[in-house]
């Protein structure tokens, strides 16, 4: 199956519970996630991840973490494709 590979950045302020629910979408995409840094600063932290899945896999990811308020999340794809 062909893999993309991207960097998801995430931005996200908010108290503990947001964080929470963020790294239980996380946690059910760790499959794509290759690598990851935080960098937390006062009251906001922002994370960048190094993706690599398929389109859909990745859409998925950034849909759910879209879904949690006070949280912003861009993607960049690259065209280039892995092939397994």
């Amino acid at each position: 199956s062909m893999k993309r590979i991207g960097v998801v950045g995430i931005v996200v302020k908010g108290d503990r519970s947001v964080v929470t629910e963020m790294q239980r979408v996380l946690s059910d995409f760790a499959d794509i996630i290759a690598g990851r840094m935080g960098v937390p600063r006062n009251r906001v932290n922002t994370i960048a991840l190094i993706v690599e899945g398929t389109g859909e896999r990745i859409s998925a990811l950034t849909g759910r973490l879209g879904q949690i308020k006070t949280l912003s999340v861009k993607s960049a794809l690259t065209t280039f494709e892995l092939v397994e």
